[in-house]
């Protein structure tokens, strides 16, 4: 599973804000999704995580 920041709505964005306001705490909004993740050969993983130190970011190869 994967997750990432949600597309939201106006109508959406507005109630998130009036929640925090409300709490008087920043909320997040994330959407999730079933990705299968690839199996990678020790060399191609190795390739994955130099990138992901290099650009700072987490990655995951994914099934096509």
């Amino acid at each position: 599973m994967i997750c990432s920041f949600s597309n939201l709505s106006e109508k959406a964005l507005q109630e998130i804000n009036a929640l925090e306001k409300e709490i008087n705490t920043p909320v997040l909004a994330f959407s999730c999704h079933d990705v299968p993740a690839a199996i990678l050969a020790d060399d191609a993983l190795a390739k994955v995580e130099t990138l992901e130190k290099k650009l700072g970011l987490s990655l995951l190869a994914v099934k096509a």
